[in-house]
């Protein structure tokens, strides 16, 4: 959320050279733990009930962006589904020098993207699922690093400000 939220505030002092929508939601911690038919309810519903005129180019979600030793590897979904925007986000941190974004592939996670890949939205996850504090108490503010954030940040900023002129990506 708190990259979100800096992402908005750029967004209304600069307006992006493309529509960006920010949308939260969270529905896999609903429930049992297990039972998909209650995790990712908000992006189910939203996949559901979509405007069928409301086609994006694609969709980037923010999961677990924040820890310290932040490493996002390729998520496995993301990699099956959009290709061509992972290649995009990640060659874009490397271009900017931004160790966060890491050259390997994560295992799937079952997560509100595939709500969105699943009616045909490419949809990347954002996502360091090596997080010992994962819903555990001790999951508390002192263990997000604003060097994190910032370099999640920095590479959003990046690719709507400056590379969807190149999407879609082929390099």
């Amino acid at each position: 959320v708190a990259v979100l939220l800096e992402l908005a505030r750029d967004f209304k002092e600069s307006p992006p050279p493309v529509g960006v929508d920010i949308i939260l939601w969270d529905g896999e911690d609903y429930g049992k733990e297990g039972d998909l038919n209650y995790y990712c309810l908000g992006s189910k519903y939203w996949a559901a009930t979509k405007p069928s005129s409301y086609n994006p180019l694609f969709a980037i979600n923010l999961d677990m962006v924040g820890q310290k030793n932040l490493s996002i590897p390729k998520e496995g979904y993301s990699v099956q589904y959009a290709p061509d925007v992972v290649k995009l986000i990640w060659d874009t941190a490397k271009q900017m020098g931004v160790t966060q974004f890491v050259d390997s592939t994560s295992h799937p996670i079952y997560d509100d993207q595939l709500q969105l890949d699943n009616i045909g939205i490419k949809a990347v996850d954002l996502i360091d699922f090596n997080y010992k504090y994962w819903h555990t108490l001790e999951d508390t503010p002192d263990k997000c690093s604003p060097e994190s954030l910032d370099a999640v940040g920095k590479v959003l900023l990046e690719v709507i400000y400056r590379k969807l002129n190149t999407y879609p990506y082929t390099q």
